[in-house]
């Protein structure tokens, strides 16, 4: 597995140096640097189970390896990088299914779906969220009594012309918040109607926090000035607010917990009941003829990718 997905990851390389960039300099998908620990470590809480389960080569993987690849090549050929970027995740998640086996790839099923947040989304929802800030913004601004004219997301006070640029937007509250919810949601959650509501919560609040974070701002600076309103938002918003407003969702959910996160997922002797299991998984294959197959895809692709 360890070589497959070392010749996968050369063949995209270029689509993970470039997410590890949006990770690293771009503070929309900081949050995305948590996410390959996280997934350590569910991968780790399972680790019994799958010494139990122990490797079985499954052929089908090699069908989502290669749907991974194509992706990859088809958003790499039209330039869309979020498309190439999941493809590339893709690929490795089939490399472990091709290597593995069904019964580890089901015993891992949340971490490898998990490891789609690895890749930056986001940008296509700011404006929406911008207009939404600004309405939220400017509603509470007039109930506070403060003289307003807004227009879109211009916001006109008697302290200054505000504007909720796309720094404003809340987009990386929002798409963290989601991650997080998500992580919450299938590790702590058994009943589907609860974990909806959480995930519900997940987005709405973050949504509306930023509206009053937003307000709380253009309320300040009545008093202190634009300029230094504008300083103190950013240090309160970066360190503070967001980690409030997780303890405060964390919080409420907190009693309706229904198990922990090692109890969550299917056991062994779940998936061994599964008919499906039995009739896909197939025989058990030799290492060396599913290595050379993976390899031979990767070459292939990387052969067209040149051509296209």
């Amino acid at each position: 597995m360890a070589i497959a997905v070392a010749a996968l990851f050369a063949l995209t390389f270029a689509d993970w140096r470039e997410m590890a960039h949006q990770w690293w300099d771009i503070d929309t998908y900081s949050h995305i640097l948590l996410i390959p620990p996280i997934i350590a470590w569910l991968v780790w809480i399972r680790r019994a189970a799958l010494a139990a389960v122990g490797p079985r080569n499954w052929w089908l993987g090699l069908a989502w390896l290669l749907a991974g690849l194509a992706l990859w090549l088809a958003g790499r050929s039209m330039d869309i990088n979020t498309f190439a970027q999941a493809g590339a995740v893709i690929a490795l998640q089939g490399a472990v299914l091709t290597t593995l086996g069904l019964r580890t790839g089901l015993l891992l099923a949340f971490p490898l779906a998990y490891a789609f947040f690895l890749v930056p989304f986001g940008d296509e929802i700011i404006p929406p969220l911008q207009t939404i800030t600004a309405i939220l913004a400017t509603t509470l601004t007039q109930w506070s009594g403060i003289e307003t004219v807004a227009n879109g997301i211009l916001i006109d006070t008697p302290a200054g012309l505000f504007i909720v640029a796309e720094e404003c937007s809340g987009v990386k509250f929002l798409i963290a918040m989601v991650a997080l919810g998500v992580l919450v949601a299938w590790s702590s959650f058994t009943s589907w109607r609860r974990r909806a509501l959480f995930l519900l919560a997940c987005v709405i609040v973050p949504i509306l926090a930023n509206g009053v974070r937003a307000w709380a701002t253009i309320f300040i600076a009545q008093y202190i000035g634009a300029e230094a309103a504008g300083s103190f938002d950013h240090i309160i918003y970066g360190w503070v607010f967001f980690a409030i407003i997780i303890a405060l969702v964390l919080g409420a959910a907190w009693r309706w917990f229904e198990r922990e996160p090692e109890d969550a997922g299917w056991s062994v002797a779940e998936i061994a009941d599964m008919p499906a299991v039995a009739r896909w998984e197939g025989k058990p294959a030799a290492a060396l003829p599913v290595l050379v197959a993976i390899l031979a895809a990767a070459a292939a692709f990387a052969v067209l990718a040149r051509l296209v």
